[in-house]
């Protein structure tokens, strides 16, 4: 499976969470609150979490990141919740969880599959529960490359993520996406990377 290598590339399996996250979980009023990171990788944010008392999940469905998340949450003394399953069809119960994450996962397929994975993380979080979720925009330097799969849908043609979608949105397509949730922020985070732009929108949905 193509995410089994990109895992193995130390900047795909980074051990600091990202700031985005840090912030969220200031958002969070129950401290043992049950959370689900959707896309853990290989498990930084899950290892965030669990470190600060939250009863905390995974999903992912690389077989490398689950393992080199086990691995770590093992050298740290920690016991997480893993699942090996696709975003779209989350093994969870409705209304089972108090907040997710799905930080640079979300926009690797489709349209209608990022729909499917919003619609389910709506379904299994509690009324008043918090997402948080990342986006590419139409600025980051990568946008039109690769092959085009469907509007604004691009498949890599080189480097690590060959072979990867990569769908690019705007403020319109989210507020679609988020259509269901009560209510949402939105912000656009930008950096420069070796001289390239990256550009993301930051999402935080309220059910």
């Amino acid at each position: 499976m193509k995410w089994d290598d990109i895992l193995t590339d130390k900047n795909y399996s980074k051990e600091e969470p990202e700031n985005i996250v840090a912030e969220f979980i200031a958002l969070l009023k129950i401290k043992k609150s049950r959370i689900l990171d959707v896309g853990c990788g290989a498990g930084r944010h899950l290892i965030y979490f669990k470190k600060r008392k939250f009863d905390t999940y995974g999903i992912d469905i690389s077989k490398m990141g689950l393992k080199i998340t086990r691995e770590r949450l093992k050298q740290q003394k920690l016991k997480c919740n893993l699942i090996r399953c696709d975003m779209n069809f989350l093994p969870y119960a409705n209304d089972s969880f108090d907040a997710a994450i799905c930080i640079n996962t979300i926009y690797h397929q489709k349209i209608e599959g990022i729909q499917r994975t919003i619609i389910e993380i709506w379904r299994i979080l509690k009324k008043e529960g918090l997402l948080l979720v990342n986006f590419l925009t139409k600025r980051t330097y990568i946008y039109r490359k690769g092959t085009e799969i469907e509007k604004n849908t691009y498949m890599m043609d080189e480097g690590i993520e060959k072979g990867v979608l990569h769908h690019f949105t705007d403020e319109k397509e989210i507020k679609q996406f988020f259509k269901k949730f009560k209510r949402y922020t939105l912000k656009k985070l930008e950096k420069e990377i070796n001289g390239k732009l990256s550009s993301r929108y930051v999402v935080i949905a309220k059910k």
